[in-house]
């Protein structure tokens, strides 16, 4: 079983460089919200993990919960991150919180971390494992990293739940119909969904997710690669639906714990996790790359008068680019992160422009979160630079005010004059569209968009906003 495919990790950058600050109010209140959740389980379980320097946190995204080592734990370490571009972004978190502190920033993946072997001394991550088919993969690249007596802190994590009918997937709340939000309130919905809520949103990208584990089986991966652990389980307690059921099943837990709601409810697993052995890590984070190896030959890293990090084995180089360095396999980079390039318009980047034809508004929007709005249509050119089967993938948004008039946002596609798909969008927000295109050497891309809305002081036509088009390999088998 693949732990995560190149096509899945091609869509965790897009979807992090869209989403990480795409809304800066809203990132920067949630960020926050989720350093006090997971401040308090590291406090209530700081005896058991010890040291926390050298740090490594997996899936940092913005790196928030990084900063928050570094500043209200004083820990010295990394924050990693496939997506180069949301910890970049991230950086904006350390003016607006007024931090003194911050962590090396490295791209990364979770299944070929850039760490010798026995470096770290604490490694953690949230809301992460659950994006790998193969979780035992990731626990044995982690324990690697780890120095024997290391520890490993995992929390928000899906618990698979027992009652639930598993009819349709749901979206996040703010995009929930009003019926779903009653249900919701109530403690009704999970009974009926067949997944996390919201799960939904991360898959329409293409990112697969493993809801699968409950809570015997998280025990029995653990037990496979670390010596001992600490448990916190939470319990949805939403409305009376759940509220009643989760009292019910305390009561009957012979233990009167959260161990039996959980099976019966689901919620999420927070673990720390002990590596056998005990050993003393010293380090130097002044010299950080001497915890560091290469991705590709797996030699030692050294830092050049131009702050590159190289591998004098295999020449593998990687520059400070904003602040982070981008320590991804060199054959993974190179399409993970492909520049500028005929077959790819990314609205984030300046050169866009001029792969644009007709009908596109002005750009707007922060970060890697900019766009472009379009009224009834809109085209442009990609040019194809790849062999092989290629596949048409757009990324957008749908704006609430779409659906005002009663109807789903209808969106069709035609590449060089034929028709390529139609799509009918439900709810409001993000969206990815992709279909298959036949071989050509140039592609003129239509995207034709109802209904049409506009606002009272602006003199324009809206229907969607659009943020890439590219070209990319077709799946196999697809």
């Amino acid at each position: 079983m693949e732990a995560q495919s190149l096509s899945v990790k091609r869509a965790q950058v897009e979807f992090h460089n869209f989403a990480s600050l795409g809304e800066p109010e809203r990132a920067f209140r949630i960020y926050a919200e989720e350093n006090e959740r997971r401040g308090a389980i590291i406090r209530s379980h700081r005896e058991f993990i010890g040291e926390l320097s050298p740090f490594l946190e997996v899936g940092a995204n913005a790196g928030h919960s990084s900063y928050m080592l570094a500043n209200e734990f004083e820990a010295g370490g990394f924050a990693l991150d496939i997506s180069a571009d949301a910890l970049r972004h991230g950086i904006a978190l350390q003016d607006r919180w007024g931090l003194s502190r911050a962590p090396v920033r490295v791209a990364g993946d979770a299944l070929n971390l850039p760490f010798r072997d026995g470096a770290l001394r604490f490694v953690m991550t949230h809301q992460t494992l659950s994006q790998f088919l193969d979780l035992d993969a990731v626990f044995r690249e982690i324990s690697r990293a780890l120095a024997p007596g290391g520890v490993f802190l995992f929390s928000e994590e899906p618990i698979k739940r027992l009652l639930s009918l598993r009819l349709y997937r749901c979206p996040y709340y703010d995009t929930m119909k009003g019926w779903e939000r009653k249900l919701f309130d109530w403690g009704l919905l999970g009974y009926l969904v067949k997944d996390v809520i919201g799960a939904h949103q991360e898959e329409s990208f293409g990112i697969r997710q493993n809801h699968t584990m409950g809570l015997k089986d998280w025990h029995e991966l653990i037990r496979r690669h670390f010596v001992d652990q600490r448990y916190q389980i939470f319990v949805p307690q939403r409305g009376w639906g759940e509220t009643v059921v989760r009292n019910l099943a305390v009561k009957l837990d012979r233990m009167h714990s959260d161990w039996l709601p959980a099976r019966l409810l689901g919620g999420t697993l927070a673990a720390v996790c002990c590596k056998a052995g005990s050993a003393e890590v010293k380090a130097d984070l002044g010299r950080f790359e001497s915890l560091l190896r290469c991705p590709d030959c797996h030699g030692g890293l050294k830092r050049d008068a131009q702050e590159r990090l190289v591998c004098a084995g295999c020449g593998y180089q990687a520059e400070n680019e904003g602040g982070v360095y981008n320590l991804i396999r060199a054959a993974e980079r190179k399409e993970l992160y492909p520049g500028d390039r005929d077959d790819l318009i990314d609205f984030s980047r300046p050169s866009h422009a001029a792969r644009l034809l007709d009908g596109w508004h002005e750009l707007e929007g922060p970060f890697g979160n900019q766009y472009r709005w379009i009224a009834e249509r809109a085209s442009a050119r990609l040019i194809r630079v790849k062999a092989g089967p290629q596949r048409l993938r757009i990324r957008g948004h749908a704006h609430e005010k779409s659906f005002e008039q009663g109807r789903p946002v209808e969106v069709k596609v035609k590449v060089n004059g034929a028709p390529a798909g139609a799509w009918t969008l439900e709810r409001r927000g993000l969206f990815i569209l992709e279909a298959d295109v036949a071989a050509a050497k140039e592609y003129v891309v239509e995207v034709e968009c109802s209904p049409v809305w506009s606002v009272p002081t602006d003199e324009r036509r809206f229907t969607v906003n659009l943020s890439m088009l590219r070209l990319v390999d077709r799946e196999p088998g697809g």
